[in-house]
């Protein structure tokens, strides 16, 4: 069985407020607010439990405010394996509106060389062969911008997989380096800040996801919001759809992505199987506060929906 591991080195605690509608200079009254401890390998985890599967997460807390992710990991059964650091994790505000979200990221925890290596080699040592590693999310103060690209040529020597989810110099770094990820999941613009340039169509979108294939990623998700997402192998490229959902809250829908992936990968799906599943996971989170997934059969339900289009092909 695949050990799945997610590394959140920026951690959060989402602090989601929600309005009707976003009046720039204007005083709002809110109807409701809710926090989450989150992060994007923290959201993939709590995704992932939901699914039913076993997952161990890493990375970095303030010991300040620990326990409301302590809370999370309890309650989902995910095996803590983070490191505590004096201080406290930041807490992000999202501003939930008019069926969008505005973000408003504060600053993170300031990492000593020492923890950077203390988190670096406590994830290889989670790894071997048999591990697919999450690695998501920006670099807290303190971490090196080419830390994924390190980490990602370590695992991979380990015979460890890699998803990375991340932007940009972060992502750039990793993609520069002499071993890419196995999997990467950027949008458009992450995408596009890597090229250095326009990708308006999706036909430059597959080309640049094609390059990379050519330098050793396997697999190239790109998520395109409402749009759904492209998902890209050396010998297929599918458009997924989202099926036309309520929403009540778009925070870590492209972390639910992830973690579908991750399942299809777990379960050596193909690519189409693949796509329905990652696509489903991230419609049935828009339904729901939170990093959180309904109930199994919902979800499956939802994989039955998702329109796949083949490039070439007509819908389907």
């Amino acid at each position: 069985m695949t050990r799945i591991v997610t590394l959140t080195l920026n951690p959060a605690i989402d602090e989601t407020v929600l309005l009707e509608r976003l009046r720039p200079g204007h005083v709002h009254r809110a109807s409701g607010v809710a926090f989450h401890p989150g992060g994007k390998g923290v959201n993939v985890a709590s995704c992932l439990a939901d699914w039913g599967l076993p997952v161990i997460a890493t990375g970095i807390l303030g010991r300040g405010n620990a326990g409301t992710f302590e809370a999370l990991f309890t309650s989902k059964h995910i095996t803590d394996a983070f490191l505590r650091v004096a201080g406290e994790t930041r807490t992000n505000i999202k501003l939930s509106h008019d069926g969008e979200t505005t973000d408003i990221n504060l600053p993170g925890l300031r990492i000593s060389p020492e923890e950077s290596t203390r988190i670096f080699e406590q994830t290889l040592a989670l790894a071997d062969e048999n591990t697919l590693v999450v690695l998501g999310g920006s670099l807290p103060a303190g971490i090196a911008e080419n830390f994924y690209a390190g980490l990602t040529m370590a695992l991979r020597e380990r015979g460890a997989r890699t998803l990375l989810d991340t932007s940009g110099i972060p992502l750039t770094r990793a993609l520069q380096a002499a071993q890419l990820p196995y999997c990467i999941k950027p949008n458009r613009s992450e995408l596009e800040f890597y090229v250095g340039g326009t990708l308006n169509s999706d036909e430059s979108l597959i080309d640049a996801a094609r390059q990379l294939i050519t330098r050793g990623v396997s697999l190239v998700v790109i998520s395109l919001g409402a749009e759904g997402a492209l998902f890209v192998t050396a010998s297929e490229v599918l458009r997924a759809a989202l099926p036309a959902l309520r929403v009540t809250s778009t925070v870590g829908a492209g972390d639910a992505m992830v973690a579908g992936i991750v399942a299809a990968l777990c379960e050596n799906a193909g690519l189409e199987a693949t796509a329905r599943l990652a696509t489903a996971f991230a419609t049935a989170k828009l339904q729901h506060a939170g990093a959180n997934l309904p109930a199994r059969q919902n979800v499956e339900k939802l994989c039955a929906q998702v329109q796949i289009i083949k490039q070439g092909e007509s819908r389907q």
